[in-house]
């Protein structure tokens, strides 16, 4: 039987034993309960009904008494309503107890009872009808007391019977209450006795079985887990369990026991290489000599290993008189004990030198005898080659052979001896080098020492014929002096110019390396910002197109400052991430004239609803005096103008922006800025009411990635390039930009430009200066979007469709992962009659050209998950059905080498994200005429 099955049996029995205790004692109690409210709740009830009802009897027979005797008239009236009261309460007492009765006597006595009170009532009512007419009473009085006894003495009875049941009652409860004592006492005990077997029999059988697992525990050897006794698994209950258990556990720390020992083992190996590798290490130093180094590395070595001989060979020469020379040996046999050299190739260990793998020898032939010893020679067990490698070169070769096996432990030793063993002697040759070159040096200074001596000798035979000869002797040893101490200086200098050489090479591969990186990033940038910014402008310029689009004036121009915005983003981003010519200095400027009356209206048209959102007052002033044609470059003057007014604004939540634009006085520019050479100096004020700057920030914030709240919670956002950017760009205009404020006052920033920066004579001469002129002026070329006015591109006749609109009817295949762009590009190019299909990858591009589509033109995506542009390109073209289809590659990159990258991929042209669509329109209008 289970451990479990022998406590629910137990446990069962005391809880059946319990339940029939209980049970008894609550059916005893309830007898007693119905006996108490037999007595309590009706005998007493009955008996106290009976009394109520002789004391109502009694005080109306008082009251008839008082009636006919002494009571006035008044006295009369109120005990006649009492006795009326009182007859009425007696017939509901009545009434009450004739319904409560269960016993046939009681029912019987009350039944007299009703009879004798009934005559009793018409006595009385006979009396209180002659006492209202005042006849004579005394015949009716002694009727009355008559029947009074009777019903008196009837309800005595009733009451004596009911307090007689009530006493027996009593008694039968009291005689219940004993036994049921009685037998609680007897259940008790058995009970007791019951459950002190079932607990005997339980602890009796449960402790033989946990005494025997008590013995086996105690008998385990703690300090040897080795071997573990087992527990004899007698039963399948809970206590079988356990024995299973522990003998489970025991197997494992068996286990485990084995892996600590093995894993002891192998950090006593690791321990016994790391000890001998340090030995080794530490022997390596104070060697200046290969051949020292030779000698003590494979005498210190060969023990280690427990080898009996051993070589070491030293790489010398290059080319085809490279060779291997024996530099030491350990227990060799005399001079012709091994191999004095050999090449690459030559033997097992030329072998070895030529793969750069170590060989382990042990099928040794009988007749090789190689160690030696006093008795005689023996023959070697096991023979072990390994290269010295250094950058991928053996420098040296070592062999070691042994009486013994080789051990994998020792092979690794050595393999990490030899790791370190190639940098080593490396230095060492440096060292040799650095030496013998200094030997050089000093026989050089000895031979121009002995020179100089000479040449005081000379010069003191020749004192004596001629002063001036002696005068020019000792020159010359001053000269000499000099010369001995200029080639002690050249002699540091060349040491440290090695040295700087290695760091600059160092330097160079680091700048090599960051450069590609810094590359690969900005090209993904590129990519990241122009992709979403391409859609952006396509499709405002469709919507800011008075001729085609359905949205009103405030609209349009809403559209118009957002392509307007567009194209000034794109031109901060090509300007931040052409970071090469940041870092050079070599921004290009397009110097053109420009109108300045312009200026109020166009920062109105920009920036009135910006004021508007933020109930901000936006004031501009210019003064009469300042030329209305102005030489300079109107994009980066705007830039620079923009960026100062996004900065008020952002940082001004109340009160004003003001913009003041007058004719700078050039002494008052002069202590910002040199102002030769240049005129006409304009000064622009940007004012605002905002947060201000503090004094110690207002440097820093002209700084790149810089503001003057700085902090990681702070509150307003931003990369911290628009005022760095605005003083680099104002530098290259010939100007400058200062600033005035204080913190909680506001700001007021000063930007001074010249009409022509210092260095160009005219307008002609700072716009052939410019290369971007000729390309913008070509770009310029072509129509806008929309110029025609045309509600359909094609609805034409045939001879001026093809006249006027090369694309209708034209099939363009877009491809592109871009759902935006796609979008975009598709509306645009249905507007000019084109008919469009699409694809997301160069895989699709492939199916839709394979279907037999009659596509005129490709307008191919660069960047594309799965098959890039360059990649479909190029199967495109190894097709020779589509040689000459037009494919014009569009890419977001726009990096340094794209076009040509494209163009050798298998592109008829080249068009950078994000797109000008009259610049796409030009171009796809060249390639669908040729």
């Amino acid at each position: 039987m289970g451990f479990k099955k022998k406590q629910m049996l137990g446990f069962g029995l005391i809880l059946l034993f319990l339940a029939i205790l209980l049970s008894f004692m609550m059916f005893t109690l309830n007898n007693l309960k119905s006996s108490m409210t037999e007595i309590v709740e009706d005998r007493y009830d009955k008996v106290q009904a009976s009394m109520e009802i002789r004391q109502l009897f009694s005080r109306s027979d008082r009251e008839i008494l008082f009636a006919a005797n002494d009571a006035n008239k008044e006295e009369r009236a109120e005990s006649l309503e009492i006795i009326n009261e009182n007859h009425s309460l007696i017939e509901s007492k009545i009434a009450g107890l004739s319904g409560s009765l269960n016993k046939a006597k009681a029912k019987q006595l009350l039944k007299e009872f009703e009879t004798q009170y009934a005559s009793y009532s018409i006595t009385e009512a006979e009396i209180i009808r002659k006492i209202n007419s005042s006849d004579n009473l005394s015949s009716l009085m002694d009727d009355q007391r008559e029947k009074r006894t009777k019903v008196i003495s009837t309800m005595d009875e009733f009451k004596d019977y009911q307090e007689g049941v009530m006493k027996d009652t009593l008694s039968n409860t009291k005689q219940t209450y004993e036994d049921m004592i009685g037998f609680v006492i007897f259940a008790v005990i058995l009970s007791i006795l019951v459950i002190s077997v079932t607990v005997v029999w339980m602890i009796r059988s449960t402790s033989k079985d946990l005494q025997s697992i008590t013995k086996v525990i105690k008998n385990i050897d703690f300090k040897n887990l080795s071997v573990i006794p087992r527990i004899p698994v007698r039963t399948t209950d809970e206590i079988g369990d356990i024995a299973k258990s522990f003998n489970d556990m025991a197997e494992s720390l068996e286990i485990y026991n084995q892996k600590e020992k093995d894993f002891t083992e192998k950090i006593s190996e690791q321990n016994w290489i790391q000890t001998r590798v340090a030995d080794i290490a530490t022997m390596y130093q104070r060697i200046v000599d290969v051949e020292v180094l030779a000698d003590r590395f494979i005498t210190r070595l060969a023990p280690m290993m427990g080898a009996s001989i051993g070589a070491f060979y030293v790489k010398r020469g290059e080319g085809v008189d490279m060779r291997f020379v024996k530099l030491a040996s350990f227990a060799g046999d005399g001079e012709d004990s091994g191999r004095r050299e050999f090449r690459l190739g030559e033997g097992l260990i030329g072998q070895c030198a030529l793969e750069k793998k170590s060989k382990v020898i042990e099928d040794i032939p009988e007749g090789f005898q190689l160690v030696t010893t006093g008795l005689g020679e023996v023959n070697p067990k096991s023979i072990v080659i390994a290269p010295v490698v250094f950058e991928d070169e053996v420098v040296a070769m070592v062999e070691l052979a042994s009486l013994e096996a080789f051990t994998k432990l020792q092979n690794t030793f050595l393999n990490r001896v030899l790791d370190t063993l190639g940098i080593t002697i490396n230095n060492v040759e440096g060292r040799m080098e650095i030496e013998r070159l200094l030997k050089e040096s000093q026989a050089q200074t000895e031979e121009l020492q002995a020179q100089s001596e000479e040449l005081q000798s000379q010069s003191e035979e020749m004192q004596a014929q001629s002063e001036e000869l002696q005068t020019q002797a000792e020159e010359l040893r001053m000269i000499n002096e000099q010369l001995e101490e200029r080639n002690r200086e050249t002699e540091e200098k060349s040491k440290e110019l090695q040295v700087a050489k290695l760091n600059l090479e160092k330097q160079a591969e680091e700048l090599k390396l960051s450069s590609k990186y810094k590359s690969e990033f900005m090209a993904n940038m590129s990519h990241e910002l122009r992709t979403p910014l391409n859609s952006i402008l396509i499709l405002s310029e469709m919507l800011s197109d008075p001729n085609d689009s359905k949205l009103n004036e405030e609209q349009q121009e809403f559209a118009r400052v957002i392509n307007s915005s567009g194209q000034d983003l794109l031109t901060l981003i090509n300007d931040i991430l052409d970071l090469s010519k940041v870092e050079v200095g070599k921004l290009e400027v397009v110097f053109d004239e420009m109108n300045l009356s312009e200026l109020p209206e166009l920062l109105h048209r920009n920036f009135d609803h910006v004021a508007k959102k933020k109930n901000i007052d936006f004031i501009i002033e210019k003064s009469k005096n300042v030329p209305d044609i102005f030489f300079t470059d109107e994009q980066r003057f705007q830039q620079i103008l923009k960026n100062l007014l996004s900065n008020a604004f952002k940082f001004t939540e109340k009160g004003s922006v003001s913009v003041q634009i007058k004719k700078a006085d050039e002494e008052n520019v002069a202590q910002w800025i040199q102002t030769k050479g240049a005129t006409n100096w304009v000064e622009i004020k940007v004012t605002d009411t905002g947060i201000g700057i503090s004094k110690e920030k207002q440097k820093l914030i002209f700084e790149a990635f810089q503001q003057g709240d700085g902090a990681t919670m702070r509150k307003y956002g931003g990369t911290g390039l628009g005022l760095s950017i605005c003083r680099e760009f104002a530098k290259l205009l010939g100007g400058w930009v200062i600033v005035d404020s204080e913190e909680g006052q506001g700001s007021t920033f000063t930007f001074f430009i010249p009409s022509l920066p210092e260095g160009f004579k005219n307008v002609d001469e700072a716009i052939a200066a410019s290369p971007e002129v000729a390309a913008a002026n070509h770009d310029d070329s072509a129509a806008p979007f929309g110029d025609q006015g045309e509600p359909d591109a094609c609805m034409m006749d045939e001879e001026d469709r093809d006249k006027a609109k090369p694309f209708c009817n034209k099939t363009v295949l877009v491809v592109d992962d871009d759902h935006r762009n796609i979008f975009a590009l598709k509306n645009a190019l249905k507007h000019e009659g084109m008919e469009i299909l699409t694809a997301e990858n160069g895989f699709e591009c492939l199916e839709l050209l394979e279907k037999g589509n009659n596509i005129d033109v490709i307008l191919m995506d660069i960047m594309m998950p799965g098959m890039d542009g360059y990649e479909t390109m190029t199967r495109i073209r190894e097709q020779s059905k589509f040689e000459d289809l037009p494919i014009i590659a569009l890419t977001a990159k726009a990096m340094k080498g794209d076009r040509e990258k494209c163009l050798k991929a298998g592109a008829s042209d080249y068009v950078s994200k994000p797109l000008k669509l009259d610049q796409l329109l030009s171009v796809l209008r060249v390639w669908l005429t040729n």
